[in-house]
């Protein structure tokens, strides 16, 4: 599934300063087993001819500033046996100390994940998830990057049971001042409790997204609450445990939905 994180990653700069906000939103049919509302990602795409809906919002908030990205939309499509495509189209706010509060459009996430391994009794299912973040926010407004940049990682996941472990990492390419190239990581478990209920828990690890930051990693917790098999409320929470400080959240609702055949 989603995962669609992502963990998700939005850098901004605001009046000479280039600040930086992490992100998330990161999916499969009908249930979901992994992505949203976590950082780590999976390799596992949405099934072809299938849709997935995200209405969410999420946020970070660091030692003087907060960033919101609300309201926000991602839609996942299978175009194609074990290939996805993917979209996120956010609301972002932006507020610190020194410039008050600012909202308006965002930056444009589009990517593809393809499967090219699947998963099997003794080996993980392996994909990979390109992703190009499009510069389409303000970034004088704080509200976006300035240029296009894009994130490329490999995610890995196997399940026993009730039980799913996934993860992976990858880089990041950022050539807009003030930003620079880095890496990160993640792993989650993640557990069914009865039918209608999955809680997991993840540590991610980012290298410095600034010239002038640090890198820091992540403990987040969270799951969602499956009201039907097309419906679902994603939520998780977390706070950084070394570097950057960093207090973390998403909420979101989550609809799937499909056809048998491919419409003609």
């Amino acid at each position: 599934m989603m995962a669609n994180p992502d963990i998700r990653f939005w850098s901004r700069s605001l009046r000479g300063r280039t600040l930086a906000a992490i992100f998330f939103a990161l999916g499969s049919t009908p249930g979901l087993q992994a992505g949203p509302p976590f950082f780590t990602d999976d390799p596992e795409p949405v099934d072809l001819n299938h849709w997935e809906l995200y209405i969410f919002g999420d946020g970070d908030r660091m030692a003087d500033t907060n960033a919101v990205s609300a309201p926000a939309i991602e839609f996942n499509y299978g175009v194609a046996h074990n290939i996805q495509l993917h979209l996120v189209a956010p609301i972002a706010n932006f507020s610190s100390p020194s410039a008050g509060w600012t909202s308006g459009y965002g930056d444009t996430e589009v990517g593809v994940k393809y499967r090219f391994l699947d998963e099997t009794d003794s080996r993980p299912q392996v994909g990979i998830f390109p992703m190009a973040e499009l510069a389409t926010g303000s970034s004088a407004r704080g509200l976006g990057n300035g240029r296009t940049w894009y994130r490329l990682p490999v995610w890995v996941q196997k399940s026993w049971g009730p039980w799913t472990t996934y993860g992976g990492g990858g880089v990041a390419l950022n050539s807009a001042p003030g930003q620079c190239d880095h890496g990160f990581a993640g792993w989650l478990v993640q557990r069914d409790i009865g039918q209608h209920l999955t809680f997991g828990m993840e540590l991610f690890r980012q290298g410095a997204e600034r010239t002038d930051g640090r890198s820091s990693t992540i403990a987040n917790a969270g799951g969602y609450l499956k009201f039907t098999d097309n419906f679902n409320l994603l939520f998780s929470a977390g706070r950084s445990i070394s570097g950057e400080r960093h207090t973390v959240w998403y909420l979101g609702l989550y609809w799937t939905g499909g056809w048998a055949k491919p419409r003609k």
